[in-house]
């Protein structure tokens, strides 16, 4: 699923089932975990979101580190779970 800049997370992430962690992420950093759904590579999420491929890999970095996880699959997982997208 792929998601336009300016989309908004399908559903809100302060509701019941946020995950706390959430909180520890920029408003930037949640547009980019969104765009991890789709399975983009760091450059088509930097077209997407008008900003350089290294800013994207630092931001992918961050969220990881923020959200306790190893690697963007457990991101999407995460997503998911959370309810910042859906199949």
């Amino acid at each position: 699923m792929r998601h336009a800049a300016g989309d908004a997370p399908s559903r809100p992430i302060d509701g019941p089932s946020a995950d706390p962690r959430l909180a520890r992420l920029t408003a930037r950093e949640v547009e980019v975990l969104t765009q991890l759904d789709g399975g983009l590579s760091n450059a088509e999420i930097a077209a997407a979101l008008h900003v350089s491929e290294g800013t994207v890999k630092t931001h992918v970095g961050q969220l990881l580190g923020k959200l306790e996880l190893r690697d963007r699959v457990q991101a999407v997982v995460f997503a998911y779970r959370v309810g910042l997208v859906r199949p």
